[in-house]
């Protein structure tokens, strides 16, 4: 019950990383606002993790929903003491190479929308939301080993680059005020992150499976559970003196 009576808000919580996530939070004792751009997804989330947690629509590229994703949890918690700021993505919405120079302007705002200002979104009604309740308080980011090394894809490896810097910066900044702020990084992912829009939650081809596993010297994907459990350690009390740290999940990729 590493989270028992915690409240906490999960962006990009209709899916993947952030289901795994509200799920297991949600059995650690978290009260837990499923935040997520799809509520039908996000609705499912909050079946699956129990009578204290609560769906609701948010779109991270607005800062209104976001705070108000914040301000659902205080309305039903009491309190805000978590956020996991996970909501992201890794491509174009029509699934177009990664290469820098069959990107366009719409595909850089909208993973700069997206992964980047999203977060900066979600850190600020945080800090916020901490200061009104006289400091302490956890902030997690989703960034990814593509932030730290030059791996999958340029301007995705840019915009989580941000996101590692905001996480270093904003845990220097609100240390003072007993805020942390922490980053999971994960390698190559089997979960619905990065494909196409809508394209839910279709099972993986072997092939697809085995290409995973290759990039890891672990020899398997990288699962959502496995950056749930990353997360959970991160926003528990066992990492009370743990801040501005990017936590690789990765199967030893940065390390090779």
């Amino acid at each position: 019950m590493l989270l028992q009576h915690k409240s906490v808000v999960i962006t990009g919580a209709g899916s993947g990383v952030g289901r795994a996530a509200a799920v297991l939070f949600a059995q650690h004792g978290a009260r837990v606002v499923c935040a997520d751009i799809n509520l039908d997804w996000a609705t499912e989330t909050a079946r699956l993790a129990g009578a204290d947690a609560v769906p609701v629509l948010c779109n991270v590229t607005q800062r209104a929903e976001v705070e108000a994703a914040i301000d659902l949890a205080c309305d039903r918690f009491g309190r805000l003491d978590v956020l996991y700021n996970n909501a992201g993505v890794a491509t174009a919405s029509d699934g177009r190479p990664h290469r820098l120079i069959d990107q366009d302007d719409a595909d850089f705002d909208r993973l700069m929308s997206i992964n980047l200002r999203g977060m900066v979104y979600g850190c600020q009604a945080a800090v916020r939301r901490f200061d009104a309740q006289g400091g302490g308080g956890v902030i997690v980011n989703t960034a990814s080993v593509a932030g730290l090394i030059g791996w999958g894809g340029v301007m995705y490896g840019a915009s989580k680059g941000g996101v590692v810097q905001l996480t270093r910066a904003l845990a220097i900044e609100v240390a003072k005020q007993g805020i942390r702020v922490n980053a999971v990084c994960p390698a190559g992912m089997m979960t619905n992150f990065g494909r196409t829009e809508g394209a839910g939650f279709a099972e993986r081809a072997a092939e697809e499976v085995a290409r995973y596993a290759e990039m890891h010297p672990l020899g398997r994907p990288i699962a959502a559970e496995d950056c749930a459990n990353a997360a959970l350690f991160l926003a528990s009390d066992l990492s009370s003196n743990i801040t501005g740290v990017m936590l690789p999940v990765d199967g030893g990729l940065t390390a090779k």
